[in-house]
């Protein structure tokens, strides 16, 4: 027959696989932030970098200019809107890992428990065995032969 921490140990596994799955997911959502992040500076900068050279322009190059400026401008709007996006996901994510670890940490826990209780249990009964053979070896080594 197996022990409780025996029969507990498919939920363990299966809470560890959780809590990895749930571990990568964060991994991946922070890298999507990082990398949206990192776009949207990159448009900052181009922003200003494109803004800095306004003189010697003919009233056709200036309006043109001026269109390009503005589809950055909407381009970082909608980063900004990205990154606001997974920024909210991540911490949704994140919610998840917290809890997948702390089942896995509890189950981790009771497991360990189980185990220390069961080999408690096992001393107790090799030392009654043990007791109860010394008594034995006592009885006959006392008795009249």
């Amino acid at each position: 027959m197996s022990s409780r921490s025996d029969r507990l140990q498919p939920a363990v596994d299966q809470a560890q696989r959780r809590q990895k799955d749930a571990l990568q997911r964060l991994a991946d959502h922070q890298q999507k932030l990082a990398q949206a992040q990192q776009q949207l500076e990159e448009l900052q900068r181009y922003r200003r970098e494109y803004s800095l050279g306004d003189g010697g322009l003919t009233v056709s190059a200036l309006l043109n200019r001026q269109q390009f400026v503005e589809r950055i401008d909407q381009a970082i709007v909608q980063q900004g809107h990205l990154i606001e996006r997974l920024q909210r996901q991540l911490e949704v994510v994140r919610e998840r890992w917290l809890q997948a670890n702390a089942r896995e940490n509890a189950l981790d826990s009771v497991v360990e428990r189980l185990r220390t209780q069961e080999q408690q249990r096992e001393q107790r009964l090799e030392q009654a065995e043990v007791d109860e053979r010394m008594q034995y070896r006592g009885r006959r080594a006392g008795s009249p032969s």
